[in-house]
């Protein structure tokens, strides 16, 4: 069964709340699915995982795997991980990422990888998020916005994943938009047709976007679950 990089065309696309309920979803499926997030920044949580958003992966599917086998590497700054590395004097650690990948790999019949930021996010100084998916061997699933610039963004993101030749599963087209109100409509059409890359499926609105079981019902209703376990 393969396992999937989810990867975005920007920050605050909706990855990480996409992952969970995909992961959560498949899961209920019978598959025995990991998450994993490679690398996180952010400000730390006073409680529990240090991460807000390995938290949201882990809870929504009930993973129970050590903290530091799903979230790596954590930086406690709300800025870009190359940024975080250079103000905090902490090298990045590539070796570690890889080791607990394949802990993460060998243990699940499926792992879903989280990216950080966009495809071309720096993670040091000359290695992208691009060269971790490389590196991994993963098929990438690709999240987008239904807003105002997305066929730019998207197609700009696809043109990276060939130039990359990392293979791309499909894309799954998120209208949720971060400023809280509906989205301009993009149409998943126009974004297939300018990218011939397969839509696996389209989210509709929804103001509550961090109730994740409200995700998980949309996601079970709108995104093409067996094709990914197939």
């Amino acid at each position: 069964m393969k396992s999937f990089f989810i990867t975005g065309t920007d920050t605050g696309v909706g990855k990480t709340t996409i992952t969970a309920a995909l992961a959560a979803s498949i899961k209920k499926l019978g598959v025995d699915v990991g998450v994993m997030k490679p690398v996180a920044t952010g400000i730390q949580q006073k409680s529990g995982f240090k991460s807000s958003d390995v938290s949201v992966l882990c809870q929504a599917c009930g993973m129970d795997d050590p903290e530091d086998l799903v979230n790596p590497v954590f930086m406690p700054l709300p800025v870009s991980p190359y940024d975080a590395s250079k103000i905090l004097d902490i090298k990045f650690d590539r070796e570690i990422i890889f080791e607990k990948f394949e802990k993460l790999k060998n243990k699940h019949e499926m792992l879903l990888v989280e990216g950080i930021g966009g495809i071309m996010t720096p993670l040091s100084r000359d290695y992208f998020v691009a060269d971790m998916i490389k590196e991994m061997g993963l098929e990438t699933i690709i999240v987008t916005r239904s807003t105002l610039g997305t066929l730019n963004h998207t197609a700009m993101t696809v043109r990276t994943c060939h130039d990359y030749k990392i293979p791309i599963k499909g894309i799954i087209v998120n209208s949720y938009d971060e400023k809280g109100g509906p989205a301009e409509k993009n149409s998943p059409s126009t974004i297939h047709e300018i990218t011939n890359i397969p839509i696996l499926g389209a989210l509709p609105f929804v103001r509550d976007y961090q109730n994740v079981e409200m995700i998980i019902s949309l996601v079970e209703k709108s995104i093409d679950l067996k094709s990914l376990i197939s």
